[in-house]
């Protein structure tokens, strides 16, 4: 999969209170980077405790479920786009099907 956006990732874990989240998603970076989904299913193969909602959006637990990841997956391009990156906290704060 391509990933974009990962530099929306990097200024996340760049920022002292985040720093713990570097290795978790330069993990997840490194699994989706080699992942070929061709369904949500395949998503759910990959990783048990992703959401996945409507029109291709998934949730991802990222650092123990202290971090939420939001992305929407174009399936036929191969494609990831990270929409949101937060805590669990700011995670709660926002629309994840409209972000």
């Amino acid at each position: 999969m391509r990933i974009i956006s990962v530099g929306t990732l990097k200024a996340f874990w760049g920022q002292p209170a985040h720093r713990d989240a570097e290795q978790p998603l330069r993990a997840w970076v490194s699994v989706v980077k080699a992942a070929r989904w061709r369904d949500p299913p395949a998503v759910k193969r990959m990783f048990g405790s992703a959401d996945i909602l409507r029109d291709g959006r998934v949730v991802f637990d990222i650092g123990g479920n202290k971090y939420r990841l939001v992305a929407w997956v174009n399936y036929q391009h191969g494609v990831v786009y990270v929409r949101f990156v937060g805590t669990h906290r700011d995670y709660d704060g926002i629309d994840a099907q409209s972000i």
